[in-house]
């Protein structure tokens, strides 16, 4: 065994010991002085693959460093500034032209203008049209999922607009533009009622309760809403602004048009062709069948206007709880009228 052992052993060739340059004496030096400090290099295969392996893990404890940071961006959808020229409004827009003509729009676009650009992103899907990033020249690419007020803002400011692009069907969008906007400024009634009209008269939904829980609604406020979208034209544009109307009128209204319809809308074309300043809840109360009558769900305060010479006027309201307030106009009232009237307020609460 031995013999065959040392036979195998001379085969071995060693390769060759190539010549070393001779070196001057300041190479020597240094050459000594690099062996007496240790070459770092690993002489042998096991040092080199220690070597190998510890470069490995820190490779590898920098790529999983790196995996748990981009965890946090998990789901997160890339900001992007967009011309706001080239994003439309939904055709599920909800907001009515009101809400962007009142003190909070303002307020709003002055914080964008001094900003630059909406520092809180609308999101947005592509148009199928969009193609490789274009679209055809003067058409919109993008479609709103929500910020329509935002968006607005920036369209009439001729700023830019940071978007979130995602890829959502209709219903989605639907009920991502209803959630946000109630994170947000809610809507008023008749424009949620508008909004669910729209997406159950369009097959978005089967039925209110469906909608109701695809949106975790209650199904009455479905019903109210739905019955404020539902009224006559003519009844909604007796009231100063669709805005105005409440949650709580949708049944006396309703109620006022299922007896007497003729009536309710003689009502309605007259108060609006007075072009007469009134108040939603005094439009109400004509419309249901006069100023002084009591409203069928006994929670809109009863409000009485009391006329004065050289047009002066002053509100008298009682709400729910039986309290009576009268307000006057700023300078309605000179320190004598003042006490006047403080006089007066004093002897008719000392009456028994």
């Amino acid at each position: 065994m031995s013999k065959k052992l040392a036979a195998k052993a001379s085969l071995i060739q060693m390769p060759p010991v190539a010549a070393e340059p001779s070196l001057g004496g300041a190479e020597r030096v240094e050459r000594g002085d690099r062996a007496d400090l240790g070459d770092p290099r690993p002489k042998t295969a096991p040092g080199s693959m220690a070597l190998f392996m510890a470069s490995q893990s820190a490779a590898v404890k920098e790529a999983e460093e790196l995996r748990e940071r981009l965890k946090a961006f998990d789901g997160a959808l890339p900001v992007r500034a967009l011309d706001a020229q080239a994003v439309r409004p939904s055709r599920w827009a909800n907001r009515h032209e009101h809400s962007f003509a009142d003190e909070a729009f303002a307020e709003l676009k002055a914080d964008i203008a001094a900003a630059g650009t909406n520092v809180q992103p609308v999101a947005v899907r592509a148009l199928p049209r969009v193609l490789n990033g274009s679209t055809p020249e003067g058409q919109p690419g993008y479609e709103l999922v929500f910020g329509h007020r935002r968006h607005r803002a920036c369209l009439e400011l001729g700023l830019p607009l940071q978007a979130m692009v995602a890829e959502m069907s209709d219903q989605q969008l639907f009920e991502a533009m209803e959630r946000e906007n109630r994170a947000r400024k809610n809507l008023s009634a008749w424009e949620q009622g508008a909004m669910y009209r729209r997406a159950l008269d369009e097959g978005l939904y089967p039925s209110q309760r469906r909608l109701a829980e695809a949106l975790g609604v209650d199904v009455s406020l479905v019903s109210k809403s739905l019955s404020l979208a539902r009224l006559p034209d003519a009844v909604v544009a007796a009231f100063p602004s669709p805005l105005d109307i409440q949650f709580r009128w949708a049944q006396p209204l309703a109620e006022a048009l299922q007896k007497d319809p003729e009536g309710v809308l003689g009502r309605a074309g007259r108060l609006k062709a007075s072009g007469e300043v009134r108040s939603a809840a005094q439009v109400l109360a004509v419309l249901v069948g006069g100023a002084d009558v009591t409203l069928l769900n006994r929670s809109t305060p009863t409000h009485r206007v009391i006329e004065g010479t050289a047009g002066r006027q002053a509100l008298m309201t009682r709400d729910t709880r039986g309290r009576v307030v009268i307000k006057f106009a700023a300078g309605a009232l000179g320190e004598a009228a003042e006490a006047e009237l403080a006089a007066y307020l004093e002897k008719l609460l000392s009456r028994r």
